[in-house]
């Protein structure tokens, strides 16, 4: 565990609070994580049946240097049109890319713990997309889809562009919504940006991340000699027998906000960005596309200056690593010069290439290989590099600080918080490079309530119907989870659709099962709220008899109801110590068969201290009273609560209605009513 006087922060550092991703062989990043931790090469190889099902040329199949085999997501097809507003035939239109990353957008936000539509100050996105060839293969060839859309609609939906903007429409984002496009590190110059934007506060909350999908997907590629391509169909980054990449689909988002800002407001920092660069190699290398090591060093001691930390205390390097035979020793050698600023160890630092397990996902790379460094920094783990035997042998790795990591290994502190850096290099010569602390331990306090609320919500009944399930099997999967903070996120951190559902449980491994059993009855707490914020009305009843200890457990943990409690304790001088000690020292601790009502003297202040203080717990809470209503004590609880009767003078009356004999049994509660008020009158003449 880290111990907090390691963390020293200077407000420059950005907090990564949710995340999102869908990548070759992992719908989710619980999945994702497995397969990084197994060393599991997501990269599909197809039959040539597969191929010419899917339309792939006969001639092209049959070429000696054609290569069967690309990394690939599932069900790129589908997309929940409904639930972002969009009709089926502009569903139909719309670029994949833009429809997977939208619904990432909203994960990732849910992730963090933010409703789009309560999002604290304004929210930025600074993201890229690679060309849409849906455009060119799907949309272009179809004249009559073409014909009844027009090209600017078409196009509108399918450009890069369009990618930060739609997601910026939908979600309701008010700060800058930037496409950024620089090749292969596209996704990460967006993580700086957004860092930027942050620093500037421009923003409050910034998405950075990248999508690539390339359609159809089940699809080969020519070989092309001297190509960045690999002729095997893998990616063999850093070893002697890499011969290139291979480009896959995927797409991730990183959702930032100020360290200090998400500490202050209670949310789960996953990691801490520490520092970041960008910059260009300009024309100093031998070609446009070609690997410029002077660039690539130059950005990874910028970023190191930027985050004020030693290149010794980095434990692992997540490389651009393409497995190309100029990239691979081109790049160790930048990032060697990098440390030897600081640093002349050697072999102390772990190095790996996520392209070796999804291969090259282009725009999303970066972003990728972002999410693939936060996940190792909260497992502590590094996992292993697929393929890694023997090193190329134009990498001196014997006389740099690096080492290729090949198993799952326990990731040390170095002296210092766990830290990384993650390079992306786009073609041209756009460097970036970020470096990445693990987050501090958090500080929160735990709930003292035995039971919490959960509360979920979806725009349709059987959207309803998954999420209640999806909630209970992530429970059954994390019992570590607070129950309280799970209840806060629901109610907070997600957006109230119409149909609602909610259910008390206590801690421990009731939660589950609790969904379990109220999700087979769902259908009869589902109801379609019409308005966002329907009107409550609050009637409290008229009913005197009280046990002792009711309410011990708002009394010992809920400092709302006690205080409000207190209130009307104080008011009433020894009638309420009395009123307190009976109705809490001795109900506490007893079970709730045994406990026997209070005396007749204090049963009236007792049902209007408890009701009183249930009322302003609620109202804490965020209930809303649009009226309240009720009769006998439950009629002075409403008007101290409504501000027509102070509340000490309320409590006094309720006192009297325990006196015997204060009034014939028949007298009418409000004749008695207003003759205690008539009473009162003469000590304070003001508002009553």
């Amino acid at each position: 565990m880290s111990e907090a006087s390691d963390f020293h922060y200077d407000g420059s550092e950005i907090a990564v609070v949710g995340m999102a991703g869908r990548f070759p062989g992992a719908c989710d990043l619980d999945t994702f994580w497995r397969n990084l931790a197994a060393g599991v090469e997501s990269i599909t190889a197809f039959s040539n049946e597969e191929l010419l099902r899917a339309g792939e040329d006969k001639e092209r199949i049959a070429s000696p240097d054609y290569v069967r085999a690309r990394p690939i997501l599932e069900d790129v097809d589908r997309f929940d049109a409904a639930f972002f507003g969009f009709s089926p035939r502009e569903a139909e239109i719309l670029d994949p890319q833009l429809r997977l990353f939208l619904e990432c957008a909203f994960s990732a936000l849910e992730d963090a713990g933010h409703d789009p539509e309560r999002l604290p100050g304004r929210a930025s996105l600074f993201a890229g997309a690679s060309f849409s060839n849906y455009l060119v293969h799907n949309l272009y060839r179809n004249r009559p889809v073409m014909e009844a859309f027009g090209d600017l609609q078409a196009t509108i939906f399918n450009v890069q562009d369009s990618l930060v903007t739609m997601v910026g429409y939908k979600l309701n984002f008010k700060g800058a919504c930037c496409a950024v496009q620089s090749f292969c590190s596209t996704s990460l110059v967006g993580v700086h940006l957004a860092c930027q934007n942050l620093l500037s506060y421009e923003s409050d909350l910034a998405l950075a991340g990248g999508v690539t999908v390339y359609v159809p997907q089940t699809s080969g590629y020519l070989y092309e000699e001297g190509s960045i391509v690999s002729r095997e169909g893998h990616c063999r980054a850093f070893d002697a027998r890499a011969d290139g990449t291979v480009f896959g689909n995927g797409l991730g988002i990183v959702v930032l906000r100020r360290l200090e800002d998400a500490l202050k407001d209670g949310d789960t920092v996953r990691a801490v960005i520490r520092g970041s660069a960008v910059n260009n190699d300009g024309s100093l290398k031998v070609s446009f596309a070609a690997p410029g090591i002077v660039g690539q060093t130059e950005v990874v001691v910028e970023a190191l200056s930027a985050a004020g930390v030693d290149p010794g205390t980095i434990g692992y390097v997540e490389a651009h690593g393409t497995g190309t035979r100029l990239g691979d020793p081109a790049e160790v050698s930048a990032l060697t010069k990098a440390f030897r600023t600081r640093t002349d160890r050697r072999g102390f630092c772990a190095l790996g290439s996520l392209k070796a397990n999804v291969g090259h996902l282009d725009a999303a790379a970066g972003v990728a290989g972002l999410i693939k460094l936060i996940l190792s920094l909260q497992h502590r783990r590094i996992p292993p590099s697929p393929y890694f035997q023997t090193a190329n042998p134009e990498i001196d790795f014997a006389a740099s600080p690096f080492f290729v990591n090949t198993a799952l290994t326990p990731w040390p502190r170095l002296g210092a918080p766990r830290r990384g850096g993650v390079s992306a290099f786009g073609v041209g010569g756009t460097n970036a490079h970020v470096i990445v602390e693990e987050a501090p331990e958090p500080k929160g306090q735990r709930s003292g309530r035995s039971h919490e609320i959960l509360v979920v919500s979806g725009k349709t009944s059987s959207a309803l119907d998954a999420a209640v399930l999806r909630l209970a099997v992530h429970l059954e999967g994390h019992p570590e989870l607070e129950l309280a903070d799970v209840a806060w996120t629901l109610q907070e951190g997600r957006g109230a659709f119409p149909h609602r559902f909610a259910v008390v449980v206590s801690k421990g491994e009731e939660a589950p099962s609790r969904l379990r059993e109220a999700s087979r009855d769902i259908a009869l707490a589902r109801a379609v709220i019409e308005r966002r914020n329907p009107p409550v009305v609050l009637r409290v009843g008229a009913g005197e008899e009280i046990l002792a200890g009711a309410c011990q457990e708002l009394y010992d943990h809920e400092s709302v109801f006690r205080e409000d409690f207190r209130r009307s304790v104080e008011a009433t001088g020894e009638l309420g110590r009395a009123m307190e000690e009976a109705l809490f020292r001795a109900g506490a601790g007893e079970q709730a068969g045994s406990l026997a009502p209070l005396e007749a003297s204090i049963q009236p202040l007792a049902a209007f201290a408890l009701r009183r203080g249930c009322a302003e717990l609620l109202k804490s809470w965020g209930v809303r009273f649009e009226a309240i209503i009720g009769d006998g004590v439950g009629g002075l609880v409403a008007a101290s609560l409504e501000g027509t009767l102070d509340v000490n003078r309320a409590a006094r009356l309720a006192a009297r209605r325990g006196r015997p004999n204060a009034f014939p049994a028949e007298t009418p509660f409000e004749t008695r009513l207003a003759a205690e008020i008539v009473r009162e009158l003469p000590s304070d003449p003001g508002r009553i």
